[in-house]
């Protein structure tokens, strides 16, 4: 079993990965640009970086005992978060006119992500 703090530093890498990919996705769209190469890698890059958030973020909440008998209420608030970051991608690549509201979206995301997992409300 690794570290917390390796964990922690995963988690970021994979927020890192799945941040730019969508702000990628949005400026791809607000480009107007079609399928191609930079789709592709900003597919790859969201696939990725959703995968280690996931991977990380069960580690963490291992390594800090929150696995017991269920998980606590900031734990599925975090879930509902990473499922609906991991299918947001498809947003600015269907509906190109939305753009604009899906990029002032995600800092409010990751806000509330990061409240929920350093405050631990419920």
């Amino acid at each position: 079993m690794f570290s917390h703090q390796l964990y922690n530093v995963l988690h970021i890498i994979g927020i890192v990965l799945v941040m730019s990919a969508l702000g990628g996705a949005a400026a791809h769209a607000a480009a107007g640009q079609g399928r191609g190469a930079t789709r592709t890698l900003l597919a790859v890059f969201h696939g990725v970086g959703a995968f280690v958030l996931l991977v990380s973020g069960f580690g963490m909440l291992a390594r800090i005992g929150g696995m017991q008998e269920a998980f606590p209420g900031w734990v599925w608030v975090k879930l509902a978060i990473w499922v609906t970051v991991a299918g947001a991608l498809m947003i600015p690549f269907r509906r190109p006119g939305l753009w604009r509201p899906f990029l002032l979206a995600l800092p409010l995301v990751a806000a509330l992500a990061a409240y929920m997992a350093i405050y631990k409300p419920f």
